[in-house]
């Protein structure tokens, strides 16, 4: 888990990184700074997922768990088999929200607020991911303000998670869009 946990932090900080240099690239009216957005916006999307799933294997050790419970951790399968529910080892996608709120709702006393702020940002963050992803006739026009908001969004909510979680703030959160890296 720890390797998760590592690579999860390094992955955001990679995003961060390629977001100063989509900065640096605009200022020097240099080609490849929408490359570079597109970048951080999909690198940030794999460090959240990332340390979605880290948290999820923390409490995957848990002996208290129901199968639909670690089936929705582990995206596993549940099936009925004589009576009984147990967990696959046939994968099942979850929504990524839905892991969220899960995780917040079961493992801490802070569920999600979905009136709050950050959680708000964080969907809008995710549609415009969507836009990426699965583009429509036109080409998506994302811009240094959209990703730094999603950034941020991201940042946001993974603190969320960690303090209401681990009862500790994400290692990340006081460096904010700031990059430890030099790349």
């Amino acid at each position: 888990m720890a390797a998760l946990s590592t690579f999860a932090s390094d992955l955001l900080e990679e995003a961060k990184r390629f977001l100063e240099k989509a900065r640096e690239a605009a200022k020097a009216n240099s080609d490849g700074r929408d490359a570079l957005l597109h970048a951080s916006l999909m690198l940030g999307f794999a460090a959240f997922e990332a340390h979605v799933n880290a948290i999820a294997d923390d409490f995957l050790a848990r002996g208290d768990l129901n199968p639909h419970e670690r089936g929705l951790l582990a995206e596993h399968a549940v099936e009925l088999n004589h009576g009984e529910f147990q967990e696959k080892a046939q994968l099942k996608i979850q929504r990524l929200e839905d892991r969220v709120l899960f995780l917040c709702g079961r493992f801490s006393k802070s569920p999600i607020d979905r009136n709050a702020s950050y959680w708000g940002d964080f969907m809008d963050a995710a549609r415009l991911r969507n836009k990426l992803i699965h583009p429509k006739a036109e080409p998506p026009a994302i811009g240094e303000n959209a990703v730094e908001r999603a950034l941020s969004a991201i940042i946001e909510l993974l603190n969320f998670m960690y303090v209401s979680i681990y009862k500790k703030k994400l290692p990340a959160y006081n460096r904010g869009l700031s990059s430890k890296l030099s790349f």
